[in-house]
């Protein structure tokens, strides 16, 4: 169980990796429809090739079914062998299309051009730097989410309502790559400047008001808030807000 230091800690480790991956995936480039059929993601938390891929995910507001592949994992590695012909990650699988994509910049473009309708924004296109920034983002997060941890794997796949930028839900999704746990990530990300900071201190004063008809505004008719991370765990009927409760549950109910 994370002491309340070591918390904040791995906190501000991951309040600099977003730094040095420059906050691309919090605000929202273009709300799309979730396709018919999940994406799917064979993804390494700590990888900065997953990282962007994630990033579109959040600017797109698209919703994708995780499949953690740590290093030394076994429960979906083969899978993913399986589905592309080798274990190197990312690996993109839509069913909608008969699509199977590796290679970061391919999913990129595929992601933009084939939901967005548009050319990848030039704040997510490729820069020769970006890899090495993001590596020092991941070792600023001291490569969490990069090897195995024993675990029981649920019944269910879990749901977790996050953002790529946000350093609380970036925890979460460190702790459940790690244990190989599948689940559905909901992207929520910021989808206008008023909303830009934290849950309890947004740069706008007041009480919070998402905008009408978007995917905020639906959580908050069901929460009456917008935060994350929230995660669900349709194997025990647990929901919880607060990454240090999550980290915590996951920890109790998981870990071997």
């Amino acid at each position: 169980m994370p002491n309340v230091i070591s918390h904040n800690l791995n906190v501000l480790g991951s309040v600099l990796t977003s730094t040095f991956t420059g906050w691309r995936g919090c605000m929202v480039v273009k709300p799309v429809p979730q396709p018919e059929k999940p994406l799917i993601l064979y993804d390494m938390e700590a990888c900065p090739y997953c990282r962007r891929v994630r990033e579109v995910f959040s600017a797109l507001h698209l919703d994708v079914e995780i499949r953690p592949c740590p290093k030394g994992g076994s429960r979906f590695r083969q899978e993913a062998e399986a589905k592309g012909d080798k274990q190197q990650f990312p690996l993109l699988v839509d069913e909608n299309t008969g699509t199977v994509l590796y290679e970061s910049e391919d999913i990129v473009e595929y992601l933009f051009s084939t939901y967005a309708k548009r050319p990848v924004p030039r704040y997510y296109q490729w820069k020769f730097y970006q890899p090495t920034l993001s590596a020092v983002g991941s070792g600023a997060s001291g490569l969490r989410g990069l090897r195995v941890t024993p675990a029981r794997i649920p019944a269910q796949p879990l749901h977790l309502w996050s953002f790529e930028g946000s350093p609380y839900s970036r925890l979460v999704r460190e702790k459940l790559c790690e244990m190989e746990i599948p689940y559905t990530l909901h992207n929520l990300g910021k989808e206008h400047w008023q909303e830009i900071g934290p849950a309890v201190r947004r740069v706008k004063p007041g009480p919070y008001t998402p905008a009408a008809g978007g995917k905020r505004d639906a959580f908050f008719q069901q929460h009456q808030r917008v935060q994350v991370p929230y995660l669900e765990d349709p194997n025990t009927g647990e929901a919880l807000f607060e990454s240090s409760r999550i980290l915590r549950y996951l920890d109790e109910q998981y870990r071997l």
